[in-house]
């Protein structure tokens, strides 16, 4: 995988592996707003109801809102939208927004893999990663173990960083990019 940068800003792409289920990054379209805000709806759901903070419309609006093809990475898995990720520059760092995995394909080791090719490339251009993500979160583990800590937090969020180098703790039996359990 190139970690240079596309013109258009998103992340490179990636060949299919070999393996029946590789993965790849493809540039956002303005077709994958709706499919994206659904998928951010689905994901997100039950931690905005723990928190009281659901609501049908505004989970998708604030996608549609936000959404940027220039910055934002689909995540393919057989031909299939398994997920989206976005890295956006502002404040100095990549912000790390809108990294959602379809729910069935959650704890296979996608988004490990996905992560650590978007850390690889913020790490060759020195750049710290910042995000955030809602309290009690499961989604806050998978940070936690590539190198993210607790800049700040409030009743809703937790925001973290990662400074460029930060390595992970990653287990041994970890995804090579392109991989996908089975």
């Amino acid at each position: 995988m190139s970690s240079g940068t596309r013109p258009d800003g998103a992340l490179p792409g990636r060949a299919t592996s070999a393996h029946a289920a590789g993965w790849v990054l493809r540039s956002a379209v303005i077709a994958d707003i709706e499919p994206i805000a659904e998928l951010r709806a689905a994901v997100m759901r039950a931690d905005l109801e723990r928190l009281g903070r659901y609501d049908e419309h505004r989970v998708r609006q604030r996608l549609r809102d936000s959404f940027s093809r220039r910055y934002t990475s689909i995540i393919m898995v057989d031909r299939e939208l398994a997920g989206c990720v976005t890295i956006r520059p502002a404040d100095g760092r990549q912000w790390l927004e809108h990294f959602y995995l379809a729910p069935h394909r959650q704890g296979q080791g996608l988004g490990s893999a996905v992560l650590r090719t978007v850390l690889e490339r913020t790490d060759a251009q020195g750049m710290t990663v910042g995000l955030n993500v809602l309290q009690g979160s499961a989604a806050r583990r998978l940070y936690e173990r590539h190198g993210f800590v607790v800049e700040a937090q409030d009743p809703v969020d937790v925001f973290m960083m990662r400074p460029p180098g930060t390595l992970a703790s990653t287990p041994a039996n970890a995804l090579t990019p392109g991989q996908l359990r089975t």
